[in-house]
């Protein structure tokens, strides 16, 4: 059922990332305790960045196990070819795989207790057959907890552009020029717009909100103002706006620091509502 979701405004972009990691790392401590997996949904650039280094550190200080952790991409880039679409390559600059690798799964498996996660924790969309990757997450038991983040432009989530249907799905979509422009700032080894490439492989908007057992988006950053204002106000899935898809999720939360929500110091103490 779509409800204005619960909105966090905290000092700065560190205690966001704290706050963010403390509740991760809860629940991965309560899914060891019930025998269970936890499956975390991790975006990919500069917003969730310090939460996964806050995270590693949480791991390190509880001294957590994390053995029984899967990690959900959400996105990659992708390139045309004469038989199809394909993954940008592994070592890529600007590849999703990659950023997973090195920034959220190599950290963890350093910082834990336990041997880590193995190689077949980590779930990604196959170019191929995108559409597959819902089943494979339902097949998971869905998502734990999906980070999400907003486009500072034209608020897409993942690589879902405006417009992008309620329902749809894992599939392979154009991306928007204002999208392009965006991850100029995440990727700033392209150098130029012509450099991005024009498609990407997304989780959908239905895959979001329909297999997520709970949502955090992060919203930092003073040019992250719009997309506070929409997302903390929106009362159901906007297309115009796909990061309003949070509205759509259980146990949905957005947290954000003053900057993004344009509050003072001693008003950001507390939460918005």
């Amino acid at each position: 059922m779509s409800t204005v979701p619960v909105t966090r405004v905290l000092a700065d972009a560190e205690a966001v990332a704290d706050f963010v990691a403390e509740r991760i790392a809860d629940g991965i401590e309560r899914a060891r305790e019930a025998g269970a997996d936890y499956v975390l949904g991790c975006p990919s650039g500069r917003t969730p960045l310090p939460t996964y280094r806050a995270l590693a550190r949480l791991v390190r200080e509880r001294g957590l196990a994390i053995s029984h952790v899967r990690i959900a991409l959400m996105d990659d880039y992708v390139v045309e070819t004469e038989s199809g679409f394909r993954n940008v390559d592994l070592e890529a600059h600007n590849s999703c795989r990659r950023f997973v690798r090195d920034e959220v799964v190599g950290p963890l498996n350093a910082a834990a207790a336990d041997e880590g996660m193995a190689e077949d924790r980590l779930l990604q969309p196959d170019p191929a057959n995108p559409e597959a990757y819902d089943e494979l997450l339902r097949e998971a038991g869905g998502i734990d907890c999906f980070l999400l983040a907003s486009g500072a432009g034209d608020g897409h989530v993942a690589f879902n552009p405006p417009g992008s249907a309620r329902d749809s799905g894992s599939r392979i979509v154009r991306l928007a020029e204002q999208t392009r422009i965006d991850n100029l700032g995440t990727f700033p080894q392209f150098g130029s717009l012509d450099a991005v490439p024009s498609h990407g492989l997304t989780v959908g908007i239905g895959t979001i909100a329909e297999l997520s057992r709970s949502a955090i988006m992060i919203i930092t950053t003073a040019e992250k103002r719009e997309a506070f204002e929409r997302v903390s106000t929106a009362a159901a899935y906007d297309p115009e706006w796909p990061a309003t898809v949070v509205a759509e999720c259980a146990d949905a939360l957005v947290v954000a620091d003053r900057a993004a929500a344009g509050v003072r110091e001693e008003a950001a103490r507390q939460p918005v509502r």
